[in-house]
């Protein structure tokens, strides 16, 4: 038993096991980097890294099938870089999601006139306005109660089936996937604000018509409290279908991730 002992090197395999953790660390930071909920500035940094810590145990055995990493420094730098760059491509189109939440509400904000008060948004960290704040906190509170955190960390496990940790993906064979991202955040916003801005237009057009049959009426003195009631009344009756729309969107964004990391 002493001589099976010695010919084993376990400060090889310590460190071929501590290699395995930090790439593993690397691709589990995307989530925390951009991935709604996970990237909150409410969290604070510290529980973050233990959070992708634990979560990065769990994922070693995947990730290694059980067998060590080889922990030679120039390889290691490199796999870290790519695991980065893996983990951030992963978590691009979760962020984008939560980016045309935000690009959404922003619009019902501009045409309500909320967008002269912006205030601090406590998830990222930058100046708001009332409805984009709302909704943020909405599409997370979503995310979070529907298990969306749970799809999300399910589907980095399975980018290890589509991108294992020892393999080199053609990074540059992403962007194609990745850019007609960007032209679902309008889409998806739109079609979070339409309900309320078909209803603010009605508003609108209903204050128009009054102003021609009355001019004498302020029309613009009781137009803003009006559109503000009318508005919040349609946002509280939308949010039921808001949040299977968000729900929905947030399993076709962890897929649309897989299926771009899948084509490097």
């Amino acid at each position: 038993m002493a001589l099976l002992v010695d010919t084993i090197d376990l400060p090889a395999i310590a460190g071929g096991q501590m290699a395995g953790f930090l790439l593993v660390v690397a691709r589990v930071g995307g989530l925390f980097l951009l991935a709604p909920g996970f990237s909150s500035r409410m969290i604070p940094v510290r529980v973050k890294l233990m959070m992708a810590f634990a979560l990065s145990m769990a994922l070693l055995p995947m990730a290694t099938h059980g067998r060590p990493v080889g922990a030679d420094p120039g390889d290691l730098a490199l796999l870290v870089l790519k695991e980065l760059a893996v983990g951030v491509a992963f978590a691009l189109p979760l962020a984008l999601l939560a980016a045309a939440v935000q690009a959404g509400a922003t619009l019902l904000d501009t045409v309500i006139g909320f967008s002269f008060a912006s205030q601090l948004d406590p998830i990222t960290n930058v100046q708001n306005a009332v409805l984009s704040q709302l909704y943020g906190l909405v599409a997370v509170m979503i995310f979070m109660l529907s298990g969306g955190d749970q799809v999300m960390i399910e589907g980095v496990a399975a980018s290890y089936r589509v991108v294992p940790i020892d393999v080199v993906p053609d990074l540059a064979g992403m962007a194609p996937h990745l850019l007609p991202l960007g032209l679902d955040v309008f889409v998806i916003g739109l079609e979070i604000a339409a309900p309320v801005l078909i209803a603010l237009v009605i508003t609108d057009a209903a204050f128009g018509l009054v102003a021609r049959a009355v001019p004498q009426m302020n029309v613009f003195f009781i137009g803003l409290p009006a559109k503000i009631l009318v508005g919040f009344m349609v946002i509280g009756a939308s949010l039921p279908f808001v949040a299977g729309r968000l729900t929905g969107q947030l399993e076709q964004s962890v897929f649309t991730a897989l299926k771009v990391l899948h084509a490097a």
